[in-house]
């Protein structure tokens, strides 16, 4: 399957001009973006916020109550997720007056066993979103200026930025359509995603601007091994994915562990991005830029 997927892309790639091998990435693009958009202008907000950056309760119990049960008896109350794994119930409820809160928080308290509450208030949620915006601007800032001092031209370090753009906008499209918040956890993934963009653009850029050769075999053996590296990396991610959100279902007692289970998905979104932007977007940018000027003409 992974070698498949290399002759794949190497085939794409060499097979169309630099215009068509660009365009399919960039049409991603502009679609992800059109549904961060609709998101923007039907919520406020270009992603889901999760409770630690809308402000809200997350209330943990044990009960054999069905989840529908329990959407039923506490419709009252602002509830936005309510997930269930074996014994143990987690609802998640927007934010809500003193009155309210106090309410629930005795009702469940009185009436389920080891209940775990913990809650978070909307002016520290605002806080915490000008955090998380400001850990990725600086991501984005320091990458880009890692990476114009490592290449000092302006079209590696436009593909660069470019494809991490790119991969966290794909990212936070998909998690859009998927349902999955804006979290602590989901934050952390974004980040991760940036830094395996990085890595696989400085690897294909070095191996095409820095080594000799002829361009084709030097961007066969830069996809062969920089595709290895992702797909062993999303192999990984996916198990981590499979034990977080079904292991329960064998072993009753453990809980699914939603947050891994979150950020293993933001992962395998990224990182299935990257591998579309790096090896069709940069490669058709790098392969143009090479090409130009030097009486390479794209294929028809």
């Amino acid at each position: 399957m992974r070698f498949g997927l290399i002759e794949n892309l190497d085939s794409f790639v060499k097979n169309h001009n630099d215009r068509q091998v660009i365009m399919l990435p960039v049409a991603v693009f502009l679609v992800s973006l059109l549904i961060i958009g609709m998101m923007f202008f039907s919520s406020g907000s270009p992603v889901r916020l999760g409770m630690e950056f809308e402000g809200g309760s997350m209330i943990a119990m044990t009960t054999e109550d069905s989840t529908d049960y329990l959407e039923e008896q506490y419709s009252e109350f602002p509830i936005q997720d309510l997930r269930k794994s074996g014994g143990r119930v987690t609802m998640q409820f927007g934010p809500m007056d003193s009155e309210q809160q106090i309410a629930i928080e005795d009702e469940i308290s009185s009436k389920y066993s080891n209940v775990e509450i913990r809650q978070i208030g909307p002016v520290y949620g605002e806080s915490l979103q000008r955090q998380a915006l400001m850990a990725l601007l600086i991501s984005f800032i320091g990458m880009a200026a890692v990476v114009y001092l490592i290449f000092r031209t302006l079209v590696p370090s436009f593909v660069v930025i470019a494809s991490a753009v790119s991969d966290i906008t794909i990212a936070v499209a998909l998690m859009n359509l998927t349902g999955i918040e804006l979290s602590f956890g989901t934050v952390a993934a974004l980040l991760m995603i940036i830094g395996y963009s990085v890595d696989s653009d400085i690897l294909l850029n070095n191996r095409l601007l820095k080594r000799k050769g002829n361009l084709d075999e030097k961007i066969t053996r830069a996809m062969h091994t920089g595709v290895i590296m992702t797909t062993t990396t999303l192999s990984a991610v996916v198990m981590l994915y499979l034990i977080s959100t079904y292991t329960y279902l064998i072993i009753p007692w453990i809980s699914q562990v939603s947050i891994l289970s979150d950020i293993s998905v933001v992962l395998i979104f990224g990182l299935a991005a990257d591998l579309l932007n790096t090896w069709v977007f940069n490669t058709g940018v790098l392969r143009w830029h090479l090409g130009k000027g030097k009486g390479r003409r794209s294929k028809a």
